[in-house]
């Protein structure tokens, strides 16, 4: 497949990707998205209808579309990235800290990180291996072992209840993008574009949610606010398409680099609404537009909480796939962006109330 592109589709170009830099570069780690709703307010206030913060710190905006009986479309990515909470602070410049969301403590050992809003630079510490012995190498890596150092006389700089991210500057490695929190500035920033562009045949009920990594907590209150009819989530999703060590066939796929915009039938928290799917189906080949489906399986979208407000909200989710999610940096290609981009605009803009009218 080839990517149509036309006149009437945002574009993926040098401005959107200074953004996405801006965006992944922000720390904005679960329960403090500040810096990244800070960045999002500046650069769709000029262009919604409608906006606001809500009590959880979603932002939330309107852009009406033309014409009678539009669809209140929600679309919704995530503010919020992993990272860590400081929870204990000692004279000599360590803090002992907390995870905040899913990620794997093996990672963490000689890591940068920044801490709170500042972006105080500190580093994870633990004992070296070559001063530790053959029966604590067998042993697990506990979270307690660890701490955040800072340097003396820098503890000041930083309190107890902070939140720290890795200390990872976004990259373009040639058609690659390297960032932290890919997951989901992705789709923060596709949603900006898709308000920037928006098709006037639906009223566009944008959300940029909160608390995502601990439990799809913003996602649900906001579904709740906006009543839609139908929503599409926008996220980053893993892509497990690594070799396979043993050299047989990778059939646990998920998702792979290069080969389009990643849509859901099903996850742990949602199984997508059949006639979204099909509609993102028909889009995708009727325009040539790259995609694939994400793999069923574990993990979810704010379509998991999305979907059981009120009444019951139709919900698909279609998503950039990325290596090494919830890591210090993930990988992702640009053309995936623009398919994904791409996909959900061409999708909106052939979306009709007839939709919800067919057999599911």
């Amino acid at each position: 497949m080839s990517l149509k592109d036309t006149s009437q589709s945002p574009r993926i170009g040098a401005a959107q990707i200074r953004l996405l830099e801006r965006l992944t570069n922000a720390c904005a780690v679960s329960g403090d998205e500040s810096e990244v709703r800070t960045i999002v307010l500046e650069q769709i206030r000029p262009l919604v209808d409608e906006i606001k913060v809500d009590a959880l710190g979603n932002v939330l905006a309107i852009k009406k579309g033309q014409g009678e009986n539009r669809l209140r479309v929600m679309l919704a990515a995530h503010m919020d990235e992993v990272g860590f909470i400081l929870t204990h602070g000692e004279d000599s410049g360590f803090f002992r800290f907390e995870v905040v969301g899913k990620i794997d403590v093996r990672l963490l050992p000689g890591k940068a990180v920044w801490i709170g809003r500042e972006h105080v630079p500190g580093v994870i510490g633990a004992k070296p291996v070559h001063l530790t012995t053959e029966e604590e190498r067998k042993q697990p890596l506990s979270l307690e072992s660890l701490r955040i150092d800072l340097g003396l006389g820098n503890q000041n700089k930083v309190k107890v209840g902070d939140r720290a991210t890795f200390a990872t500057s976004f990259a373009r490695l040639g058609p690659s993008l390297r960032a932290k929190a890919l997951d989901d500035r992705t789709g923060v920033a596709s949603l900006i574009e898709l308000i920037r562009h928006a098709p006037p045949n639906v009223d566009l009920l944008a959300a940029f949610t909160v608390q995502e990594e601990v439990g799809l907590r913003g996602a649900g209150v906001a579904a709740y606010a906006f009543n839609p009819d139908l929503a599409i989530v926008l996220d980053c999703t893993p892509a497990m398409d690594l070799p396979a060590w043993d050299e047989s066939e990778n059939t646990q796929y998920n998702t792979r680099l290069g080969a389009g915009a990643a849509i859901y039938m099903a996850d742990q928290a949602t199984i997508s609404d059949p006639r979204l799917v099909r509609h993102l189906i028909e889009t995708a080949e009727n325009l040539k537009i790259p995609y694939q489906i994400r793999q069923p399986g574990a993990g979810g979208t704010d379509a998991g909480a999305i979907h059981k407000q009120r009444a019951g909200v139709p919900s698909v989710s279609v998503s950039v796939p990325a290596r090494y999610n919830h890591s210090p940096a993930a990988i992702a290609r640009l053309s995936d962006w623009k398919s994904t981009l791409t996909l959900v605009h061409a999708a909106l803009e052939r979306l009709t109330p007839d939709i919800l009218n067919l057999d599911r």
